[in-house]
């Protein structure tokens, strides 16, 4: 399996969880985009749902980050804008 993608699914893995803390209605619909990807990629291994939502979750989580600081740590940031960059380069 490619690490990259690996990285990615974890990344989004953990910005699910960031975003479940959050216990937002308004997130709703990402969580369940990003736990239908995360699904997906576990059945067939393609990654860009993951890359898709990785990439709204990361504008979501940034901005709840400077709202509520405590609720969403640097490294689920920092993880999955890497994650991100690593793929798009990939």
């Amino acid at each position: 399996m490619n690490q990259v993608h690996e990285n990615l699914k974890k990344s989004c893995q953990d910005a699910l969880l960031a975003l479940q803390k959050l216990n937002k209605g308004e997130y709703k619909d990402i969580l369940s985009k990003l736990e239908w990807c995360l699904g997906s990629y576990e059945y067939d291994h393609n990654p860009t749902g993951l890359f898709e939502y990785g990439i709204k979750s990361l504008d979501i989580l940034k901005n709840a980050k400077t709202r509520q600081p405590k609720l969403v740590t640097k490294k689920v940031i920092d993880n999955l804008e890497k994650s991100i960059l690593n793929f798009s380069e990939n």
